[in-house]
């Protein structure tokens, strides 16, 4: 199977067929490119896509990355960088294999071409003049011999006149000979250009384009070989990445199978445990035997009464603490009612006041109901430190010391502001390390470098290491202070403060012990009054000239109530007067009478707030 033998005279058609392969070949670079462009779009887009998806450092979301399932997704988005960077191999790997080596050949091939093609124009060129030459001596010969002829025929019509003299006869004679010696001449050139020709066109057919075509042949099959071997290529880039796909997949599965339900549950136990104990049984309040303006086992001045012992304020003398502040402003704000409000008095009673005010009905209200108002009502604030925190809060602050949050929270917090403290302090004493190695290479090689050059750098780290000791002394305090007060730890907590005691014990040993307070506020022990005394003189200028809180509306009193307990005051039936806080949800409602400020019973007023103006909200 030869082109050159069965194509011999298909010149034109291999011509055009060589230049469809190249276009072929061409086309198929063309996909291959596209095809890497798609890969490396797609692979930007993965990485774009697990960059969107990372957790943003210092914010909430990478608090969240401590459960197992969200260790799992940021895994699964690690991985899927690699099966990116998978994809950008692929996409190298067809750029340098296939497009630029295909694109190298495409120009080859195209020059290949060119020189075949080029041959066999020439060698049709040449077999076309030697046609015309063949021709053209054809002609000749045929004219010479017709010319001959006719010499023949006029000499022999010469001689057969008897009135033509011998003269003209016999240069008639003499033109026919000349004539018929050129049409053997031209006979002979005929033959021999004929016999040149004749092998020209045998060559031309059997020799010249037969190796012409059959080099077209081999470098159009060489073509469709190497256009298979791209084609292989194409195939084996891609099974290359497969194994390392793989492994990115089977890490995805593995960290799909390390998440525990279990794990992230006590996480989120760790994260929201308050420490706080559950409320206690609710008393039964007996309603039906008669009474007069008394109050149940469970109100104010009974709980009081019965063993529970005032809050006193960090010491002894509770004038030493507060010399300059305004007693019923500041106790006020310091001594909220902590026992729920005393019911309205009942007016079906038989011993009820003829004509007097109807109490509200009531309804019992749910446990559940009960139990939301105990955790969402707010602690009140009985000493120093809980002032100022109650102020920072009001202004937005947050506390140095997180006394905002739970106890258990609190730990937490303060744990990792005493693990910072210590990475700080390690750190500067490394530095303190390296600048002190550095002065004794000066001191032994004054050469290179001048040692009191480092004593300021050394005077300044040293600074830094006793505030960031301070500051580490001032957490742990406060964290010994959080851990001897919470009822009960984990065993890892209990770990942790033991290690703490053991490192430190003077610092526990003098800080300062908290108690909790039944509804959840601090209260300071007698040994912290020196603190106390310390924070009072912090605060006089902040409280001396204290402006009164703005009135937001009014109430007016529907019974009457004898504030007999701290933080309250009493109103009569029918009084009218000013509201400064509305009930947080504890039952009680702050108000103001001239300079005289205090907590009465919400049912027992009904509230206009000035927001509510053309309509009262009354809590009834």
């Amino acid at each position: 199977m030869s082109w050159g033998i069965e194509l011999w005279d298909q010149f034109d058609n291999l011509e055009k067929h060589t230049q469809w392969g190249i276009d072929i070949l061409e086309k198929y670079i063309k996909f291959v490119k596209e095809r890497t462009e798609i890969e490396l779009s797609y692979a930007k887009q993965l990485r774009n896509l697990a960059k969107k998806y990372q957790p943003k450092k210092n914010s909430k979301e990478e608090e969240e990355y401590r459960y197992t399932a969200c260790k799992a997704f940021l895994a699964t988005l690690n991985e899927m960088n690699d099966y990116a960077g998978q994809h950008e191999v692929i996409s190298e790997n067809m750029t340098s294999h296939i497009t630029v080596e295909l694109a190298r050949y495409v120009q080859e091939l195209k020059q290949e071409r060119k020189s075949y093609f080029h041959d066999g124009r020439k060698a049709q060129q040449h077999i076309e003049i030697c046609w015309k030459q063949l021709e053209s001596s054809k002609r000749r010969f045929e004219r010479d011999c017709k010319e001959a002829d006719r010499a023949q025929q006029y000499f022999e019509k010469m001689d057969a006149d008897i009135n033509v003299t011998k003269a003209d006869v016999e240069k008639a004679r003499q033109q026919a000979q000349v004539r018929h010696q050129m049409a053997e001449d031209s006979r002979a050139d005929y033959s021999s250009i004929l016999q040149k020709f004749n092998h020209e066109q045998h060559e031309y057919y059997h020799t010249h384009i037969p190796n012409i075509f059959q080099k077209i042949q081999e470098m159009e099959e060489r073509r469709i070989l190497r256009i298979g071997e791209s084609m292989k290529t194409y195939a084996e880039v891609d099974r290359q990445v497969i194994p390392i796909i793989g492994k990115c997949l089977d890490e995805i599965v593995k960290a799909a199978e390390s998440i525990d339900q279990k794990n992230d549950s006590q996480l989120v136990i760790e994260a929201y445990k308050s420490g706080f104990e559950p409320p206690g049984d609710i008393e039964f309040e007996d309603y039906t035997q008669p009474m007069k303006r008394t109050v149940s086992d469970n109100s104010l001045s009974n709980s009081r009464g019965e063993g529970k012992p005032e809050l006193k304020f960090g010491g002894k003398s509770k004038g030493k603490l507060w010399p300059f502040i305004k007693k019923n402003k500041l106790m006020s704000l310091l001594t909220s009612p902590h026992q729920p409000p005393p019911p309205p008095p009942a007016s079906a009673l038989p011993t009820a006041v003829p004509n007097g005010p109807q109490s509200p009905k009531q309804q019992k209200e749910p446990l559940s109901h009960r139990f939301n108002e105990f955790m969402t009502s707010k602690p009140k604030i009985h000493c120093f430190r809980s002032l100022k925190r109650g102020l920072s809060l009001k202004l937005g602050a947050a506390p140095e010391d997180f006394s905002n949050l739970p106890p258990e929270q609190r730990r937490k917090k303060l744990q990792q502001k005493v693990d910072e403290l210590n990475k700080e302090i390690q750190k500067e004493m490394d530095q303190r390390d390296a600048i002190t190695k550095m002065k004794d290479v000066y001191l032994k090689n004054p050469q290179m470098g001048d040692p009191a050059s480092l004593d300021h750098k050394l005077t300044e780290v040293s600074q830094n290491i006793e505030k960031l000791r301070l500051e580490a002394q001032k957490f742990e305090a406060w964290l010994a202070e959080v851990e001897g007060r919470l009822p009960a730890r984990s065993d890892q907590a209990r770990r942790q403060s033991g290690m703490y005691e053991a490192q430190n014990p003077t610092t526990v040993n003098n800080c300062a012990q908290d108690r909790e307070s039944p509804d959840g506020s601090y209260t300071e022990e007698q040994s912290q009054e020196s603190e106390v005394k310390v924070l009072a003189t912090d605060f006089d200028d902040e409280f001396d000239d204290e402006e009164p809180l703005p009135a937001i509306g009014t109430c007016k009193a529907l019974y009457t109530f004898e504030g007999q307990n701290e933080g309250t005051i009493s109103v009569a039936e029918g009084e009218t007067l000013y509201v400064i806080e509305e009930d947080k949800g504890d039952g009680w409602t702050r108000i103001r009478r001239n300079e005289e400020e205090g907590y009465v019973p919400t049912s027992y007023v009904e509230v206009y707030l000035d927001k509510n103006a053309k309509g009262a909200k009354t809590y009834i």
